[in-house]
């Protein structure tokens, strides 16, 4: 991962928008976003968002729920042809209100959706993961390119001061030479029935869900590929909670510097944690990658905390919207693309390989 093109790109997300030829909307009016899931991300999280936005704007719902979308849709002053079905989604290529849409589906939708409304002529971001294979992610990255539309997906940590302050102290050799990241992310799962323990509709367990956060963190703290992994798993199957996917998964990255990622993800304990250590340091965060509430220390221990400058947006949820507005309007590539999600998702296939199989994979094409 490229931080200096990142540092970039966020200095110049926090610009006016510039014009284009591209056939959206004057840069004087926000892009249009269409919300497809109306779940507790998309209804709870996002659309609330669009308050702290400066360019990005609700245009559309997408839901299996008609109930649900008109509620939505008079909640937020819509029109009535800004609300959309499953089945006649592909309708949404007529409306040229909508520049944008947010898949925010169950993993296993995630391709199909992307590539429909690509096709439709719309840009897309992506929840994350961005697929449930790589197969799938290359697909939706094909079916973009193909349409001209610009792929993001919704890595929010990216956007959020505290992760950021933390990727800017690491480059700037803050800890000294980096040797080791630990990175963590789990939650309690509660209810069996809910979608994230069905393989049909996640796509797997804990790696697929809270275990991008540690994978990511592994990735921009360091500011590396990893070039081998090596990981196993623990689950009890009794557990009616996991009779479909995995709870916990422990992996380890080999770095081209030397420097170790360890990281571990799960559905049965409450952890969300960043260690990054060098030769001369350490950076901490916990909470590290929460809605809110993170907490960054510098130094031998928790002896500095720092508090971040202000990141490129209100809040990391308005800022990403209006990063992917930004990248819609001008044709910028977005920091968090398709292809940084493909790369997430051929390092997940990977750890799976090797919990399965029991031996180190490597990720640079060596034997």
């Amino acid at each position: 991962m490229d931080l200096a093109r990142r540092d970039v790109i966020l200095s110049a997300a926090a610009l006016s928008l510039a014009s284009s030829t591209r056939g959206l909307a004057a840069p004087d009016r926000p892009l249009g976003y269409a919300i497809v899931g109306l779940g507790n991300y998309g209804l709870g999280r996002i659309i609330p968002e669009f308050a702290n936005c400066r360019h990005s704007r609700l245009a559309a719902v997408v839901s299996g729920d008609p109930a649900k979308a008109a509620k939505v849709a008079a909640d937020h002053r819509l029109p009535p042809g800004s609300i959309y079905g499953y089945r006649d989604f592909d309708r949404i290529r007529d409306n040229p209100a909508v520049d944008i849409v947010y898949v925010c589906l169950p993993n296993a939708m995630h391709a199909e959706y992307t590539i429909r409304a690509a096709r439709a002529g719309k840009h897309v971001l992506c929840e994350k993961p961005m697929a449930v294979s790589v197969a799938e992610a290359e697909a939706m990255s094909a079916a973009c390119r193909e349409a001209d539309r610009q792929l993001m997906i919704g890595y929010r940590c990216h956007f959020e001061p505290y992760n950021l302050e933390a990727m800017r102290l690491a480059k700037s050799g803050a800890a000294g030479k980096i040797r080791y990241v630990r990175s963590e992310h789990g939650f309690t799962a509660g209810d069996p029935t809910m979608w994230r323990l069905k393989r049909a509709l996640s796509g797997g367990g804990s790696l697929m869900d809270m275990g991008i956060y540690s994978l990511q963190a592994a990735r921009y703290m360091t500011g590396e590929e990893p070039i081998a992994v090596t990981a196993r798993e623990s689950t009890d199957r009794r557990d009616p909670r996991f009779a479909e996917v995995e709870d916990m998964i422990d992996w380890t990255l080999e770095f081209p510097s030397g420097a170790i990622g360890s990281c571990q993800s799960s559905y049965s304990a409450n952890h969300n944690h960043i260690l990054l250590m060098g030769d001369k340091g350490r950076i901490e965060l916990e909470p590290a990658t929460g809605y809110s509430g993170q907490q960054l220390w510098v130094g031998n221990g928790r002896e500095r905390a720092v508090t971040p400058p202000p990141g490129p947006g209100r809040t990391q949820f308005a800022a990403q919207l209006d990063h992917m507005a930004e990248c819609a309007r001008t044709g910028r590539t977005p920091i968090v693309s398709g292809e940084e999600g493909l790369r997430d998702m051929r390092i997940i296939e990977a750890i799976y390989r090797s919990a399965r199989e029991g031996r180190t994979i490597r990720l640079d094409g060596r034997a």
